[in-house]
C-alpha cells in the first residue's frame, strides 16, 4: 500500500510532527562539568570540525563509505547536563537541533514506526542539523534473542532500521541515555565517541549554585554560602537548579512586603529537603518493604492465591478422574451392549 493511500486511511504523520526544532540558545559556559567531561565534550567538537579534513582532504572518504557521520553517546544520571550539552554542541556548530518526538514516532501499525526513524534521519541530513535522541533507550534498547510476540519483532526491526541509518547518515546525532546498559551493543562501534556525564563534585556544584543566580536581579541575604550548600548535598546540577527555584517560591510566600524580602541560607536548605523528599516519594512501592503493613498484607495476598491456586489444582485433578471413571464406565456399558445384542 502507498504512503499516501495509508496516510489518508490511518492518518499521516509529517516530519515536523516526529521532532521539535529548537534554535539553541545555550552554550558550553551555561553549563558547569567535571574536568574529564568538559575534555571530551571538547575532543568530540574538534571532531566535527575536523570532519572535512579527515574525509574529504585526507581521502577517507573513498575508501569507507558508510559511518561517514558522527554519532555521540552522553552517558550518565539524569541531571547532570545532557540535554544542555547537546544544545551547546549545536549552538558551536551554528546548526539547528532536532529533537526527536518518541510520542509521535511510535505507531501502532506494523512497520510505521521504522519508516518514521528513517524519516526523521532525512530530514535531519536535508536541514543539516543536528539530530538528538534524549533517553535513547526508550528506542535503541537490546533486541529480543527469541522472538514470542509480534511486538518484540516489530522492536526488533525498529532497531535494526535505527542502526542501519545511522551508518548512513552524514551528519551529527546526538544520543543521551541515563541507563546505558539497556543500549543495544551494536551501538558501540556504530557511534563515534561516547561520553560518561559524572556526578559533579564539590567544585563543580558550588559553581551550579551560583550560576542559578541572576547576578544584579536575585536578591540574596548576607548568610547564604553556597560552598556549605555544596560541600553538604552532592546533588546533580538538575536537583540544584530545583532546589533553587524552590528556594526562591518559599521565599516569596513569607509574610512582609516584596521588597525587602530576600531569599536566605534557610530557603535552599528547605528547597534541597524538599527536593530529596519528592525522590522518595517517587521511590516508594507497594512491594519495598516486606515486613511493613503494606509488605505484609501483599505477601499474605500472594500466599492466599497460591493457596487458592493449589485448591483448583485439586479440583481439576478430581474433575479429570470423574470424568475418566465416566468414560470408562460408559466403555464397559456399552460393551456389555453390544455383546448382549449378539
Amino acid at each position: 500500500m502507498a504512503d499516501s493511500i495509508r496516510d489518508l486511511l490511518f492518518g499521516g504523520v509529517s516530519s515536523s510532527q516526529l521532532m521539535e526544532a529548537v534554535e539553541p540558545r545555550r552554550t558550553f559556559d551555561d553549563v558547569v562539568l567535571p574536568a574529564t567531561t568538559l575534555r571530551a565534550l571538547n575532543h568530540a567538537l574538534a571532531l566535527v570540525r575536523k570532519h572535512d579534513l579527515i574525509f574529504e582532504q585526507w581521502g577517507l572518504a573513498e575508501r569507507h563509505s558508510s559511518g561517514l557521520g558522527l554519532a555521540f553517546h552522553f552517558a550518565g544520571p539524569p541531571g547532570t547536563g545532557k540535554t544542555i550539552c547537546a544544545e551547546a554542541l549545536a549552538y558551536a556548530l551554528d546548526k539547528k537541533l532536532l529533537v526527536v518526538r518518541y510520542s509521535e514516532l511510535e505507531s501502532r501499525w506494523v512497520g510505521q514506526t521504522a519508516k518514521h526513524v528513517a524519516a526523521v534521519f532525512r530530514s535531519a541530513a536535508r536541514e543539516d542539523a543536528v539530530l538528538f535522541f534524549d533517553e535513547a533507550d526508550a528506542i535503541a534498547s537490546r533486541r529480543f534473542s527469541s522472538i514470542t510476540a509480534a511486538y518484540e519483532r516489530e522492536a526488533n526491526g525498529v532497531v535494526n532500521v535505527l542502526l542501519h541509518e545511522l551508518e548512513s547518515f552524514p551528519g551529527v546525532v546526538i544520543f543521551a541515555t541515563n541507563l546505558a546498559a539497556n543500549i543495544d551493543p551494536a551501538f558501540e562501534r556504530r557511534i563515534r565517541t561516547h561520553i560518561l556525564f559524572e556526578m559533579p563534585e564539590v567544585d563543580e556544584r558550588e559553581r551550579i549554585w551560583a550560576v542559578q543566580i541572576h547576578a544584579r536581579k536575585t536578591p540574596l541575604a548576607p548568610d547564604v554560602d553556597f560552598r556549605a550548600l555544596a560541600a553538604s548535598y552532592p546533588r546533580t546540577g538538575g536537583d540544584i537548579k530545583n532546589a533553587v527555584l524552590k528556594a526562591a517560591q518559599i521565599a516569596t510566600v513569607e509574610p512582609g512586603p516584596d521588597s525587602e524580602k530576600r531569599i536566605h541560607q534557610r530557603h535552599f536548605i528547605q528547597g534541597m529537603a524538599e527536593v530529596m523528599a519528592a525522590e522518595n516519594v517517587m521511590s516508594q512501592s507497594l512491594f519495598d518493604e516486606p515486613g511493613g503493613p503494606l509488605g505484609g498484607a501483599v505477601g499474605r495476598l500472594a500466599e492466599g492465591q497460591e493457596e487458592l491456586r493449589a485448591v483448583l489444582r485439586k479440583t481439576q485433578i478430581i474433575a479429570y478422574l470423574a470424568v475418566g471413571a465416566a468414560l470408562l464406565a460408559a466403555g464397559v456399558l456399552g460393551v456389555s451392549l453390544v455383546r448382549g445384542l449378539l
